[in-house]
């Protein structure tokens, strides 16, 4: 527990709030969806570093019909009294200057993920409107902002035995993009803090759709661990520890599962550190020497010639390294990779220790993980010669580009796009109707492995997939190498009807599990066909769906009106199939992002695992979301 005592001598000032308003992604990411939704989570995080300290216990969010967000917590409220050197309150100083905050001295919080201390007064800067409440000291406190500027003085508006801070804003959406809140993206996160910070009570409430839920987990990242692992077949119960080592905490949980593919998932003081750093390395070097000093002392390695590599090892396991650091030093911005070289031992002796004794009480846990890791390892030597064998192929051939391919004239990765059709039907056309300077064209026949059931050597025996790594030129496995992207657009082109959302989901997650930087770098897009074609005298429209198809005929009328619907791509003439979907003046393409690694495979395993109930509930859930299916 830190100092009772949090007053406004704690608030140290590093600088102003110029600039927020006139390069806002710089502190938020970006003025889209992504840098909407990150507003509301710098709110919550203040309420969070007061729960981390010990003092909050609840959290509510609420999303009201207008756009605003009110975030209430019952933690000790920000300080109210005057700031000794500013001369204004301290609440003030906090909405209004940029790196203030009670983050920086270490009194008030030991640890924190608001460590910028850039949070509130952001979400004042880019606010029409910020109102807050503090109830402390017996009396509830009130003060009003206009785009980061007091629009009143902070005044008593009440009196009250309880403590906390209630934080109402509008986005001001001169700067923003008009985008609606989206309860899914809200919950995901507001969902993981409340694993994160064992106990807590999150609230999330959405009053134009009349949604809500709480999030409350007594058993934290274990239940993080159990909630990943819901559909899949696990192969032992749940393993987890808790050490501190020289001020730092660290929380392992995880599990295997008969599945291929690893779900680990990494965080500092509740930050989502996407791209590792040392205390994943940490807890990666342990697990395979662990593992491997295991199978040799009891013999269980005799009959493979090599050692379990780490990639082995992570086969099937699920799990969460969350760790506390009271001074963490992140590579970049966007606080997405721990620099700090002293967790990495502290992690890998911790985890070390901690899973040897595990698996010398628990042997046939033990064996169970071992017998997993060596099959993994005759999978890995197995993917190994069929990509040889596809290497000397390659070689003999001439070329690794597939005869199949359209190729374009430009050289660029850069300038160059490629599409992904279904069928060969519509690849013609595709072919014809294209751009040749920068539009490649892949035609696939079918639907292709889904790769969420297969491991490395088996998916490297699927034609469709073999074809589709050759075009893209970046190898697969230990091969894969981005450098070497042959195009830099990548459009996945399926029909608008239920086996063409297969198509592109079984490809997605493709790309997902074996070549996952394409998602992240932003190279892949789904292409957006139209469903209809309006014509009336020489006018000609194309409506994406129903939505748009119903407000074109009210806008033109129904007389005199022809309605084509398009069952597949394959019914669109070269120059229609252009026009609509692939010039890149008029087309609509929607850019695959993974804004939550942690949602998106949870996604995948439910969409593509061998579990049917949660895909039939999953569809149950969202069927009302549909706008346009055909069956």
């Amino acid at each position: 527990m830190t100092d009772q005592s949090y007053n406004a001598e704690h608030i140290t000032v590093l600088g102003g709030l110029e600039g927020v308003r006139k390069r806002p992604s710089m502190y938020i990411g970006s003025t889209g969806l992504r840098g909407l939704h990150h507003l509301v989570f710098e709110v919550v995080d203040n309420s969070i570093d007061e729960a981390m300290a010990g003092y909050c216990t609840e959290i509510e969010v609420i999303v009201h019909p207008d756009k605003s967000v009110t975030v209430i917590d019952n933690g000790r409220g920000i300080p109210v009294d005057i700031h000794p050197k500013y001369n204004v309150p301290a609440l003030e100083i906090v909405m209004t200057k940029l790196h203030a905050g009670g983050k920086f001295d270490k009194k008030s919080y030991k640890v924190s993920g608001g460590l910028h201390g850039v949070g509130l007064s952001v979400v004042s800067a880019l606010s029409e409107v910020l109102e807050v409440w503090v109830t402390r000291e017996g009396k509830i406190y009130y003060q009003k902002y206009h785009r980061g500027e007091p629009a009143s003085q902070l005044k008593v508006v009440g009196e009250s035995k309880a403590t906390g801070t209630t934080i109402k804003f509008m986005p001001d959406f001169t700067i923003m993009e008009p985008n609606e809140f989206e309860f899914d993206i809200l919950a995901s996160r507001l969902r993981e803090l409340a694993f994160l910070n064992k106990g807590i009570k999150i609230t999330l409430k959405d009053e134009k759709n009349a949604k809500e839920k709480l999030f409350h987990f007594e058993g934290g990242i274990v239940s993080f661990v159990e909630s990943l692992n819901k559909n899949k077949n696990v192969l032992h119960p749940i393993i987890s520890f808790e050490k501190e080592k020289d001020g730092i905490i660290i929380q392992v949980a995880m599990q295997y599962n008969d599945g291929y593919n690893e779900a680990i998932f990494s965080f500092v003081n509740n930050i989502n550190t996407i791209e590792g750093g040392t205390h994943l390395v940490g807890f990666k070097t342990a697990l395979t020497r662990t593992l491997n000093s295991y199978a040799e002392k009891n013999g269980l390695s005799k009959d493979i010639d090599v050692k379990l590599t780490s990639e082995d090892v992570r086969e099937g396991v699920t799990a969460i390294i969350a760790i506390k650091v009271p001074e963490p030093q992140f590579e970049g911005q966007t606080k997405a990779k721990l620099g700090n070289s002293e967790v990495k031992g502290i992690v890998d002796s911790t985890v070390s220790s901690a899973l040897s004794t595990f698996l010398e009480e628990n042997p046939k846990v033990a064996r169970a993980i071992i017998d997993k890791s060596i099959n993994a390892a005759k999978a890995r030597e197995a993917a190994r010669k069929a990509r040889e064998l596809t290497r000397r192929k390659s070689a003999l051939e001439g070329s690794s580009l597939p005869g199949k391919l359209a190729d374009c004239s430009e050289r660029d990765p850069v300038k160059s796009e490629i599409f992904l059709v279904e069928g060969d039907s519509a690849g013609g056309s595709a072919k014809q109707g294209r751009n040749r300077a920068f539009q490649a064209i892949l035609p696939l026949r079918g639907k292709i492995l889904n790769v969420e059931k297969a491991r490395l050597n088996k998916v490297l025996t699927s034609n469709e997939i073999v074809i589709i790594v050759s075009a893209l030129g970046t190898g697969i496995g230990e091969d894969f190498n981005i450098s070497k992207l042959r195009y830099h657009k990548i459009v996945i082109m399926t029909d608008s009807d239920v086996d063409g959302s297969h198509i592109a989901t079984l490809i997605l997650t493709f790309f997902f599990r074996y070549m996952k930087p394409l998602i992240e770098q932003g190279h892949v897009y789904i292409a957006l066909p139209p469903l209809y074609l309006i014509k009336k005298g020489n006018m000609k429209k194309y409506a994406l769906d129903d939505r748009e198809k119903d407000a074109l005929l009210k806008e033109i009328g129904n007389q005199g009106v022809s309605l084509q619907r398009y069952k597949g791509l394959g019914e669109m003439n070269p120059t229609q199939l252009w026009e609509t979907t692939m010039d890149p003046e008029f087309r609509t393409l929607k850019k695959i992002t993974i804004e939550d690694a942690v949602a998106a495979d949870e996604m995948f395993t439910i969409l593509m695992g061998d579990e049917v109930e949660p895909r039939r509930e999953f569809i149950q859930d969202h069927a009302k979301e549909v706008t346009n299916l055909d069956i």
